[in-house]
């Protein structure tokens, strides 16, 4: 009768959003990675999508925050809140989970033993019965439709909210691998830094990543677009309305875009022969919510001289492979075991 249930959980535990998959069901909780605190009684005012409604507007005594940093944990004790909220979340969804479901975690393909083992831990103390973590370039691979477990070359360059990882994936498992704490984040900074520098004027992170999703560009428009904004001048101390054109996006963020494709450069450098050729029929593979830069894709080819592809649902391929790799859990346990064996 239950035949199609499962009662194991995949997580993409991002920096900017986190998203859960349930066998079966595919993606059912997506929610921005913030938690509201309240700082006088240290007890938790709001999760996610309430939460980041709290950024920029909270009294002195709630502060909303991302606990999730460059795609590691900044704070461990709200992480593990976080988790454990969104896990409810999905549990709401079927009233048959145990409570206790076995859980995929996917973590940057950079990150040490120690930062890995502190999300293991989080998602334990969060009620997991077991947690495992992937990489995120591979489970990003995997919800792309990418062959990873056929001898042939596949690469993906998924650019999240704190971390932009580019992998080389064959045989089911990652040659080569580059993971930088440049992504998302870094471009609605450098946003907020150039507006400040140029215009004397304060936007917050909604604003500037507004800016981002409506006119940025990795190269600049055929035609330029512009749009109106509100901040603080930083002169007056008063409020002020400013028109931002695409082109002055682009400028503002040409140093991450570059970083971006220094990455992929020397991932390829470090390319064996053979799947280098096979990338070239293939092509490189975007992912993550970094891919909706318009004309990234186009920089990249010309930088590279390889083909490079847009994932069809870039901002649901990590969490998408990250639930599909549930079907190979025994790999994922043999491998954490071996893990723990060699830390003794």
């Amino acid at each position: 009768m239950f035949g199609g249930f499962s009662k194991d959980l995949g997580i993409d535990l991002g920096t900017a959003n986190t998203l859960v998959f349930v066998k079966g069901k595919g993606i059912v909780v997506r929610e921005p990675s913030v938690v509201a605190l309240r700082t006088d009684t240290k007890t938790i005012e709001a999760v996610g999508e309430q939460a980041k409604k709290m950024i920029g507007r909270t009294p002195g005594n709630i502060r909303a925050v991302r606990p999730m940093k460059d795609g590691v944990i900044a704070d461990f004790e709200t992480t593990a809140t976080m988790i454990k909220y969104f896990i409810r979340q999905a549990q709401k969804q079927r009233s048959l989970f145990p409570r206790h479901p076995n859980v995929m975690v996917c973590v940057p393909s950079g990150i040490t033993a120690v930062e890995k083992r502190a999300v293991e831990d989080a998602t334990k103390q969060a009620g997991a019965r077991e947690a495992y973590t992937i990489e995120e370039p591979f489970a990003a691979a995997i919800g792309a439709d990418l062959p990873v477990w056929e001898p042939t070359g596949s690469m993906v360059v998924d650019i999240g909210g704190g971390t932009t990882e580019v992998a080389v994936i064959s045989l089911g498992g990652i040659v080569t691998a580059r993971s930088i704490r440049v992504a998302g984040d870094e471009m609605d900074e450098d946003i907020i830094q150039y507006i400040k520098r140029q215009y004397n004027l304060m936007i917050g992170e909604r604003t500037s990543e507004q800016l981002k999703m409506e006119i940025g560009s990795a190269l600049p428009l055929d035609r330029a677009e512009t749009i109106e904004i509100r901040g603080r001048d930083l002169v007056t101390g008063l409020p002020k309305t400013l028109a931002i054109t695409s082109d002055e996006i682009t400028d503002a963020l040409t140093d991450t875009v570059n970083s971006i494709v220094d990455a992929v450069k020397v991932t390829l450098e470090k390319c064996p022969p053979e799947l280098s050729a096979d990338i070239m029929d293939r092509g490189i593979v975007l992912t993550g919510g970094g891919a909706l830069l318009r004309n990234l894709d186009k920089l990249l080819q010309r930088e590279t001289g390889m083909p490079v592809i847009v994932a069809d649902n870039p901002l649901d391929c990590v969490a998408i492979g990250t639930g599909r790799s549930l079907d190979h859990i025994h790999l994922f346990k043999s491998r954490s075991s071996s893990a723990s064996r060699s830390r003794r």
